[in-house]
């Protein structure tokens, strides 16, 4: 049989199909993103569970003319490979290639760019009404998921698009999963919705959409029957689509969770490849899991609270063992804030788990909640620091600057694992006032991490080598990058090196003798220079009038693609090589 995908390069060669045809491309789609990912690595279950919704809007709508805006963009490999990008599809999520979510510059069928949930409503009715103003006659499309729609942010877009009189279709992609399981109330609405339970005030038309379904995300006559019905409906309109993630792929459907985005796997059988049996040193994430139950086990007063992020964040170690005292509030980080800060003011210790780059949709909250009123919330940042392939929606790079500038905010970044460690004891024990951790995605090095803790005086940086020429200050596990640097580097015993571990407050006493000693200095961060730790050392130079020479490395202002972390640290020139090269100049024009 003659496989339809092979004459499929953009959705204009799709809309030149019999209807008839379309389940065979819809087989032929699944398998090519299933071979690809399976070496390539990426996202997997969300696209194999949209790929019939995928087809049938570029079926029915005149894309890209009409606008099609998903949410997240996790689940839209499909929609890429089949507008322009099935050439360069292997090429996802690598150095110069595509990205894994849509992105505007990249093609015009990706009307906006995503990589954070709760985004598309908002967007599509913007595009919506700026159809209106101009006169258009155009569709726009939103393409949300169970878990994203429970999002502070997607109900104000309904709240808004419910009282216009916009051209627009929400489609709610429900697979009762995000990257972990849905939760709260609204699941179990749509949970009823979808028994038949709800027959009456349904939420939907109570926000004044025309609501359908729930139908058959994966009955490909249905779902084309349907949105050709309403291409014909005035106003904000709302499909419900029942779909499962990861269909088409048995293990993918029977694991949701592993199968999001599982690494490498044998594309003809669907089974994982086995991990290196080897002893590794543990995700960063695995620490804080570990050690938050270990602590809370001893101190009743510790909450742990995430974001829909239980498995990416390993609270789900707390969950299973502490369940009243480990909460999943869904994707609503401002929410998991604010909680966090009213379980402060009756004298319990949440530690608010929250990636970094999820933080910034929670500022307000850190800063008016929690930092105001000076409670003794504890952040952890996971994923902190250049993440990789996920690419410039995920990095954690803005933490520092943009929690540098808050008043009684203490920021702290581990150098290893115990480290980390250490500040969870600490600050369960004795802060009296917000501090936010953070740390990187994957691995440390130390295998023997669960030492005994140890308290950490807050504000004090250590000196982990001594030399006479120049002084390096680096902030967290870059650190490691700074000691490789000065291992390979020929003068190496000209070159200090200090982990100042406190962004905030600084070493005050560390840095006087370090500028009364040194020729010049370095710092180093995994973060924007702009406002960050570097920011602060040159503020601290000239508040104190020193003359020193510095040199301030770290994200230079520009959005950092995807790429391997490693890649991305040579790309921003903080890697080994680069700063053993930059060491060498320095120590030649001071001599």
């Amino acid at each position: 049989m003659q496989k339809l995908l092979d004459h499929i390069n953009l959705p204009s060669d799709l809309r030149q199909l019999n209807q008839n045809q379309l389940p065979q491309l819809a087989r032929e789609l699944r398998d090519f993103i299933i071979n690809v990912v399976a070496t390539k690595e990426g996202h997997l279950g969300a696209s194999l569970g949209v790929i019939e919704l995928t087809l049938a809007l570029h079926y029915v709508f005149n894309t890209p003319e009409d606008l099609l805006v998903w949410d997240v963009g996790h689940q839209a490999y499909g929609h890429k490979i089949i507008t322009g990008r099935k050439e360069r599809f292997h090429t996802n999520r690598q150095l110069d290639g595509i990205s894994g979510f849509p992105k505007r510059d990249e093609s015009t069928y990706d009307t906006f760019g995503v990589g954070h949930s709760s985004t598309s409503i908002s967007a599509a009715l913007g595009m919506a009404i700026a159809s209106q103003l101009k006169g258009e006659n155009k569709h726009h499309i939103a393409v949300i998921g169970d878990a994203s729609i429970a999002s502070g942010m997607a109900f104000e877009g309904l709240n808004h698009a419910g009282v216009t009189a916009a051209n627009l279709l929400v489609i709610l992609n429900d697979n009762a999963i995000g990257i972990d399981p849905s939760v709260g109330a609204l699941k179990q609405y749509l949970t009823n919705v979808k028994k038949g339970k709800e027959k009456q005030d349904n939420i939907f038309e109570a926000l004044n959409f025309d609501y359908t379904g729930p139908i058959n995300g994966h009955d490909l006559p249905a779902l084309i029957t349907e949105l050709e019905r309403l291409k014909h409906v005035k106003g904000p309109k709302f499909l419900h689509v029942i779909t499962t993630k990861g269909k088409g792929l048995k293990q993918a459907e029977d694991d949701q969770v592993k199968y999001h985005a599982p690494g490498k796997f044998d594309a003809k059988t669907g089974d994982l490849f086995p991990k290196e049996t080897i002893e590794q040193a543990p995700k960063f994430q695995d620490v804080f899991g570990h050690t938050i139950v270990e602590l809370a086990k001893v101190n009743k007063h510790i909450i742990g609270i995430t974001p829909a992020m239980p498995t990416g964040s390993s609270l789900k170690f707390m969950m299973a063992e502490l369940p009243k005292r480990a909460f999943d509030v869904g994707i609503a980080e401002q929410h998991a804030v604010t909680l966090a800060a009213g379980m402060a003011t009756q004298g319990l210790i949440p530690f608010c788990n929250i990636y970094s780059t999820f933080l910034q949709r929670a500022y307000d909250q850190v800063i008016h909640d929690v930092a105001l009123q000076n409670l003794p919330v504890i952040f952890c940042l996971d994923r902190a620091g250049l993440v990789g392939e996920d690419g410039a929606t995920h990095h954690g790079v803005f933490d520092l600057a943009y929690l540098r500038c808050i008043p009684n905010m203490i920021i702290f970044a581990p150098r290893n694992e115990i480290e980390l460690r250490n500040i969870m004891f600490t600050a369960q024990l004795e802060i009296a006032q917000p501090i936010a951790i953070r740390y990187p995605r994957g691995r440390g090095r130390i295998i023997n991490w669960k030492q005994p803790f140890t308290k950490i005086e807050i504000g004090k940086g250590l000196r982990i080598k001594k030399g006479t020429e120049i002084a390096v200050l680096s902030i967290g596990t870059i650190a490691y990058n700074v000691e490789e640097a000065i291992s390979i580097s020929e003068f190496g015993e000209l070159i200090s090196h200090y982990d100042m571990r406190f962004v905030k407050p600084l070493d005050d006493l560390l840095l006087h003798s370090v500028f009364t000693t040194y020729k010049e200095i370095v710092t180093l961060e995994d973060g924007v220079i702009s406002g960050g730790f570097g920011s602060a050392i040159l503020e601290f130079a000239s508040k104190h009038k020193y003359k020193t020479p510095i040199t301030n490395l770290g994200v230079p202002d520009n959005f950092v693609e995807q790429a391997s972390v490693k890649q991305q640290h040579q790309s921003v020139k903080i890697d080994a090589d680069n700063l053993s090269m930059l060491f060498k100049s320095i120590i030649l024009r001071l001599s």
